[in-house]
């Protein structure tokens, strides 16, 4: 990871490397911390937040379903990012913004209600996510052992740092096997989502992808759905089993930090022609004209920083 120059902590800036917490921290026991990813890019008027408001927004909501009272409007940390993003002097194409809250030091034991929250922004310099080489070529997806917990014992629609325990056991178990990434389905064996992203698929000229049952509601799934609309492409939502994937015509994976990463192989099964389709071609390209201000008509969500 590139450091940057500020980490703003509870209201203030500070140094990098002075922003740090006690060991006895209470959600580095017992999971309990919501977090965002939100990113911006270099336009010809500067950097903008992509969808800021929305991250933002996500992250207040993630926290009241996890009851963690984040003491900050979303109008306040949103202009706490703008000023970060100005701040760090940052120069790169890209810059990644970490919101984030948990529970500090104080109390130890399961009811965590007592806890101090803790609520930070944190933004650097970041690269493709699954690889550049995976972004025009197409990487390998792994569909794994691991599923996606069901809504009786998880709350999936929580940006929540425990559901990622789930995603790095799956992860490490498709990189394991020689796969760049991995998807995971939900406990009836249906698709929910890969380990940080979501899934898409082409067949017969109809774009799928699944419901949010379980799974996090990404603002990059809705972001595509919108784009696909407008492009005249019919947009799908409904369950996709592990044999629909194996015969889908594209398929590729969205997220703020996976973006739109075409996937060429699906548990050695080549999908399409085995390398970035067409549609998804077409996707990727409106996608970053649209995060790096070139489409006048999606510009109300960019955020840029004066």
């Amino acid at each position: 990871m590139d450091k940057a120059k500020y980490i703003w902590m509870n209201g203030k800036f500070v140094n990098w490397d002075d922003a740090q917490v006690h060991v006895l921290s209470h959600t580095i026991h017992y999971g309990n911390g919501v977090i965002e990813g939100t990113k911006a890019y270099k336009t010809d008027k500067g950097y903008a937040i992509f969808r800021l408001n929305d991250h933002t927004k996500r992250l207040k909501e993630s926290a009241k379903m996890t009851l963690i009272n984040i003491p900050y409007s979303v109008e306040e940390l949103n202009k706490a990012q703008i000023q970060l993003i100005k701040d760090n002097g940052f120069t790169g194409d890209n810059v990644y913004i970490r919101p984030f809250a948990f529970l500090g030091y104080g109390v130890m034991g399961v009811y965590h209600v007592n806890a101090p929250v803790e609520t930070v922004l944190a933004a650097w310099e970041w690269g493709a996510y699954l690889g550049e080489e995976g972004m025009k070529k197409g990487i390998k997806l792994k569909i794994v052992s691991m599923t996606r917990p069901a809504n009786t014992s998880n709350m999936g629609k929580a940006k929540a740092t425990a559901n990622y325990l789930n995603s790095q056991m799956a992860k490490y178990e498709a990189i394991d096997c020689g796969y760049d990434e991995a998807l995971l389905l939900d406990d009836q064996g249906y698709v929910a989502e890969a380990s940080g992203a979501s899934f898409f698929m082409l067949k017969e000229g109809k774009l799928i992808t699944p419901p949010n049952d379980n799974s996090l509601e990404s603002i990059t799934q809705k972001t595509v759905i919108e784009m696909a609309q407008d492009l005249g492409i019919e947009v799908v939502r409904k369950r996709i089993s592990r044999e629909d994937v194996y015969i889908a015509d594209e398929a590729f994976l969205t997220g703020t930090a996976a973006e739109i990463t075409p996937v060429r192989n699906v548990d050695a099964r080549v999908i399409g022609g085995g390398a970035r389709g067409e549609v998804t071609e077409k996707l990727q390209s409106m996608y970053f004209d649209i995060v790096f201000g070139r489409n006048k008509k999606y510009e109300h969500y960019l955020t840029y920083i004066d």
